[in-house]
């Protein structure tokens, strides 16, 4: 009798039960950067891949560019089920709660690729990934971007040369913290306003990766840039808690495969945009790029490493430690 009346609701409702079988499952995908970014690219790539290993079970929707939430906006879409999946920047879940995300905005605590693996892609990432689940989300992975440089209409030799300059940044008391420590007024903007106000001189520069940096023409508006690698930015790929977990085992299991894959593409492209990009900037001619010298880049680094301490409270100290000792860093060294 059950089944006859789920076949007879099915009807009612202009479905047959074979129509109803293949309706595919929805993931609304949206992300606040241009397509042809790391992270826009790796979005691509796991719609392809899990559209292909569901066999057509799953049907991934991408909204690059902020087209359906700005930065402020998506956290909460993503909580009220509005939208499945995102993939924030790490500066984003301090807001929500989970401060320990914030490690990663720590100037220098990571001293390249090699460094920050051992921290992502490790028990250390996998259990600040963990600590979303009270707030209805799951963390999936970490992505790259890249390592920041330092931008402004002046040149910037020194961390003197960013005194009183307003530099935009995301929001984060980390990299307010960061900014004051080289003198700087840090600007809290949303990413997709962050340009227009270089370009009418309501911020004087910027901190970026080099693919955010030339992809939003940043390097247009801004005459000076400084190869700092003073700090890191990355995203955490998240669900919806409730989504997740309803899915059927074989098409988690299968999505799961297909953020690992593109995990992996998403880092390894991230090197190879941010280096393209960087020539791009190059060519352009329109910003004058400066690599710091390993004596210029040690200033920078005394200055901006004392952040550390200064936010041990808020992200923990055991996290900092943690870190400091899978990655061999020694701050009383410099």
């Amino acid at each position: 009798m059950k089944l006859h009346s789920m076949l007879f609701g099915l009807i009612a409702l202009g479905l047959t039960p074979f129509a109803a079988a293949q309706q595919p499952i929805v993931i609304k995908f949206s992300h606040v950067v241009a397509t042809e970014t790391p992270k826009g690219k790796a979005a691509e790539f796991f719609k392809k891949r899990a559209e292909e290993l569901t066999g057509g079970k799953v049907k991934v929707e991408v909204y690059p560019n902020s087209q359906l939430y700005k930065d402020k906006e998506e956290m909460e879409a993503l909580q009220l089920g509005a939208v499945q999946m995102l993939a924030p920047s790490l500066a984003k879940f301090g807001p929500l709660g989970v401060k320990e995300f914030e490690v990663f905005d720590l100037p220098f605590i990571f001293d390249g690729y090699a460094d920050l693996h051992k921290v992502t892609k490790g028990p250390i990432g996998a259990g600040i990934l963990k600590k979303l689940d009270s707030k209805g989300i799951i963390g999936l992975a970490f992505w790259d971007n890249g390592f920041k440089s330092f931008s402004a209409n002046t040149p910037i030799r020194t961390p003197a040369d960013l005194k009183a300059k307003k530099l935009r940044i995301q929001s984060s008391k980390v990299l307010e913290e960061q900014m004051r420590s080289i003198g700087a007024l840090p600007q809290v903007m949303a990413f997709s306003e962050a340009y227009q106000a270089l370009q009418t001189g309501v911020v004087d520069g910027t901190e970026n990766p080099h693919s955010n940096m030339y992809t939003q023409k940043m390097h247009e508006v801004q005459k000076h840039m400084a190869v700092t690698d003073h700090g890191y930015l990355g995203y955490a790929v998240i669900v919806n808690k409730k989504f997740w977990d309803g899915l059927p085992a074989d098409v988690r299991g299968q999505l799961d495969t297909a953020m690992k894959e593109s995990t992996e593409y998403a880092n390894q492209i991230a090197r190879e945009e941010n280096d393209n990009s960087l020539d791009g900037i190059r060519k352009s001619g329109k910003t004058q790029v400066y690599v710091p010298t390993a004596d210029e880049r040690l200033a920078f680094k005394r200055v901006m490493v004392p952040v550390h301490k200064k936010m041990e409270g808020r992200i923990g100290r055991e996290l900092i430690d943690a870190i400091y000792k899978e990655t061999a860093f020694d701050p009383s060294k410099l």
